[in-house]
């Protein structure tokens, strides 16, 4: 009998030593720095993920494997019941990671030159299309608004040109933490349809919404919509088991999926691991009561980091993430001479992502990821703050 989480209590707060495991987040500084940088978190996955890996690796032969027979209903039906959106099986192509995914769009859709338009500051794997694919990117910048983060529906259209081929949509969005509206996804929708650009939407942080938000899948608005669009998801964020490599694009229209699989042929395995598969149906059959915990504590960590920034970090601000477990510092008011994220390393010892990587309008900003135990994020804020106050520089 395959096991459930059931009522299943998880601890978060639990602090698990990730030091020499292998781990890229807890390796690439000194054990003197608290590293809240790349995008995984730092809780141990469902304990029925746990179990059912424990018990495919018991078995002890690890030859090719072929997906689950059952992972593409699961999936159809988790979108159906969680999100409102209908798709087929037959919609469904798998590959070995939403980045990958994103790459092999843009190679299916255009030609050498072709443009990507895409919304920083955004994902630094987004500008690597244009190297990657021969493409070129084009930027439409969200614009900073007394709320928070929006669109200028004017400027995205106005940096359409004719060799716009591809629009690369993140909701919810890395870094600023946006999930956007229907009526805001319906416009974007329109540009697009009305410019015969096709959309590809990252949607990976689709199950960290918080309260008073809602994700809509753009693909969901309607089959005209849909028809244009390829949709990449994957259960490696909201599960925790980005060591696992198993995403799924899904796209309604038959030729977009034909040219998907050519634009991966010979570069892709035939299938993924039987691990991969394992960990992901596990995940999608049996992880929603440790994601509905998981997002709860998450949620808490936010209203925590909000705190704290406005009362402990002089000259930082963040608008407040409505999705996701990443922050986005605006540092520009600390009169730093230095990037912030050079600074927070050397005198805090708290590792963070460089706002500049996200693009030109991110310099002065960090990305901080807040999933991991509160004890982990309070000490790193305690540095960070100290840092700041006893430089005695602008705002102390």
């Amino acid at each position: 009998m395959e096991p459930m989480d059931g009522l299943r209590g998880y601890d978060f707060d639990r602090v698990v030593e990730r030091r020499g495991t292998d781990s890229v987040k807890w390796s690439r500084y000194g054990k003197e720095v608290l590293p809240l940088w790349v995008a995984d978190m730092d809780f141990p996955s469902a304990q029925p993920i746990v179990e059912v890996l424990r018990r495919r690796v018991e078995h002890g032969v690890f030859g090719y494997g072929v997906e689950p027979p059952e992972l593409r209903g699961v999936i159809r039906d988790r979108m159906r019941r969680l999100y409102g959106w209908e798709i087929e099986e037959d919609h469904l192509v798998f590959v070995p990671g939403v980045v990958v995914g994103f790459n092999l769009v843009a190679k299916a859709v255009g030609e050498t030159g072709d443009g990507v338009l895409i919304q920083p500051p955004v994902y630094p794997p987004f500008f690597s299309i244009g190297p990657n694919v021969g493409r070129t990117i084009q930027e439409a910048p969200l614009t900073r608004g007394e709320g928070g983060y929006e669109i200028d529906f004017d400027a995205f259209e106005a940096a359409i040109t004719a060799r716009t081929r591809l629009f690369l949509l993140c909701n919810p969005h890395n870094p600023v933490g946006r999930v956007f509206t229907r009526g805001e996804l319906e416009r974007l929708a329109e540009i697009c349809q009305r410019h015969d650009v096709t959309i590809c939407s990252d949607e990976i942080h689709e199950d960290f919404v918080y309260s008073g938000h809602s994700h809509i899948p753009i693909a969901s608005l309607d089959p005209e919509i849909a028809d244009r669009t390829i949709t990449l998801i994957a259960p490696s964020k909201s599960f925790n088991i980005a060591g696992f490599h198993c995403a799924a694009a899904v796209a309604k229209n038959p030729a977009l999926r034909e040219r998907l699989r050519a634009a991966g042929a010979g570069l892709l395995p035939n299938h993924l691991g039987i691990l991969d598969y394992a960990a992901a149906l596990a995940a999608y059959q049996h992880g929603g009561e440790w994601l509905k915990q998981v997002v709860a504590y998450l949620e808490g960590n936010r209203d925590y980091l909000l705190r704290r920034v406005a009362d402990d970090l002089p000259g930082v601000s963040m608008v407040k993430p409505e999705g996701t477990y990443l922050a986005w510092l605006d540092c520009r008011e600390t009169g730093l001479d230095e990037p912030p994220v050079e600074f927070f390393l050397r005198e805090a010892g708290v590792a963070l992502n460089d706002g500049a990587a996200f693009g030109s309008v991110g310099r002065g900003f960090v990305r901080l990821n807040f999933g991991c135990p509160r004890s982990i994020l309070s000490e790193a804020l305690d540095r960070m703050s100290a840092a700041l106050r006893g430089r005695g520089g602008r705002g102390c």
